[in-house]
């Protein structure tokens, strides 16, 4: 039997398709509204017919074919490559040195690492979670909501306590204090004391203001705020975490491991929640996970959620897993939760397969 790390395959195709999905609820954010989720659908083909697959999320539909584009290309530039993702990784990498790893070239670069690393744990035959060494665990989640006012955020929130969710999140940064207040007060009535309130600010906020917020939801029973100003700002971020007692979490704006790092080193943050696209796939998310555990910082997912599972069971400092089903209206099996907890799928690979009559209906 080959080794792990050599399989004798290499990548041979890769294909990658658009759609255009609904969402059951648009999200809604203080800097703008995600109507509808915009995909590129991936398939990795190795040299014995293994495919793997993988998504990636760009934001607006208006950067859907540049990204596909990108995809294509990149995935070109992999063939007849072995099919290893941590080399292949460092192909990328190469390739992209004077360009920068950025933007749509991150993304695609991510995309495919997520595919290769399905691809090789179908052919290894196992769960990615047990590819990367780890089992099969329940991960805790909350739900992700929006920025839903009070009429439609109480009645998420019942439905999620219903599912029998622990932790709920939700968008504030509305006009005003008083109104973020109404919000979360009124969805407290619903959860009750048991469960976790998170709150995201959606980078909405100067430091000042985000101080003077965060002072008012301090005895609200919040879990975390997100994201209270630009990500980049790391020192802003330090600065606020100075001056108020509610944790501070930020990281799916993170592009590559190295981000994270300035980030931490800044003491930009209580919490980390990496993008598993954005962060560079599964193996920038494993880089991240050892910069959380160096750090002792307790780590989320950002979407993602079918690949995600897998890898939060393998981090160290493992969080929170976040349900937003951005890509379920073309899975054959989205992934499932039960009493607020989602277990990686027994299946090979990462169990992302499509439903190829939602995707012929989405098809951009």
């Amino acid at each position: 039997m080959n080794t792990l790390s050599d399989t004798g395959l290499q990548v041979a195709d890769v294909q990658a398709r658009c759609v255009n999905v609904p969402l059951e609820f648009p999200v809604r954010t203080s800097v703008g509204v995600v109507a509808t989720a915009p995909l590129v659908l991936i398939d990795l083909y190795a040299s014995n017919g293994t495919v793997g697959r993988a998504y990636v999320f760009t934001y607006t539909p208006l950067a859907l074919r540049a990204t596909r584009r990108m995809l294509l290309t990149l995935g070109g530039a992999l063939a007849g490559q072995p099919l290893a993702p941590f080399d292949l990784d460092r192909t990328l990498a190469q390739r992209l040195r004077l360009l920068g790893r950025t933007g749509i070239a991150q993304m695609a670069s991510a995309g495919l690492d997520m595919a290769a690393w399905d691809a090789l744990a179908k052919v290894r035959g196992v769960p990615l979670a047990v590819l990367l060494g780890g089992t099969r665990r329940p991960v805790a989640a909350y739900d992700s909501h929006s920025m839903d006012g009070v009429a439609l955020g109480v009645q998420r929130a019942a439905l999620t306590m219903e599912q029998g969710f622990g932790a709920i999140k939700t968008k504030i940064g509305y006009a005003t204090l008083a109104e973020d207040l109404e919000v979360v007060r009124a969805l407290r009535g619903v959860i009750g004391d048991g469960a976790q309130l998170l709150v995201d600010y959606n980078q909405g906020l100067t430091v000042p203001e985000a101080v003077r917020r965060i002072h008012a939801l301090e005895n609200e029973g919040i879990a975390w705020v997100e994201e209270p100003t630009l990500q980049e700002d790391y020192a802003g971020h330090a600065r606020i975490r100075e001056k108020v007692r509610l944790p501070v979490q930020m990281g799916e704006n993170w592009c590559g491991p190295d981000e994270m790092a300035k980030a931490l080193q800044a003491g930009a943050c209580d919490l980390a929640m990496p993008d598993a696209m954005k962060i560079g796939g599964v193996t920038g998310w494993l880089r991240a996970a050892a910069l959380a555990q160096a750090h002792g910082v307790p780590m989320s997912s950002h979407i993602f959620q079918e690949v995600s599972v897998h890898l939060l069971a393998v981090t160290p400092t493992r969080h929170l897993l976040e349900r937003m089903d951005l890509a379920g209206p073309v899975l054959e099996r989205p992934l499932a939760f039960e009493n607020g907890m989602a277990t990686p799928p027994a299946e090979p690979g990462t169990g992302i397969a499509w439903n190829e009559d939602a995707v012929r209906r989405y098809l951009v």
